[in-house]
């Protein structure tokens, strides 16, 4: 990840859920340039090398008030629930990325 994205573009990906800042499984799988599905599939392939709070599945009720909020959907046709990363998990899958 040689781009330097900007502070103002990850902070729009932010959100709060559950009480915490979470981001995204799509706005993740697109900052690292990768499809969302290969995302997940790598986390889930590696799961053992994050805690376990590091991520969880937003509910049906969750992902009903986060679409609410936007105008347009850019959400796809989604056959599962998102997953939301907590910052922790975000920092961890980043020195999982660049360590292996």
């Amino acid at each position: 990840m040689a781009d330097i994205i900007r502070q103002d573009i990850i902070e729009k990906k932010i959100f709060l859920i559950r009480g915490l800042n979470v981001m995204l499984d799509k706005d993740l799988a697109e900052l690292y340039g990768v499809q969302t599905k290969v995302f997940i599939q790598a986390v889930k392939r590696n799961k053992k090398r994050f805690p376990d709070d590091f991520m969880f599945q937003l509910s049906k009720r969750e992902f009903t008030n986060l679409r609410s909020q936007f105008v347009t959907s850019s959400w796809g046709g989604r056959r599962y629930l998102p997953y939301a990363f907590t910052e922790q998990g975000v920092a961890c899958f980043q020195v999982f990325l660049f360590t292996g």
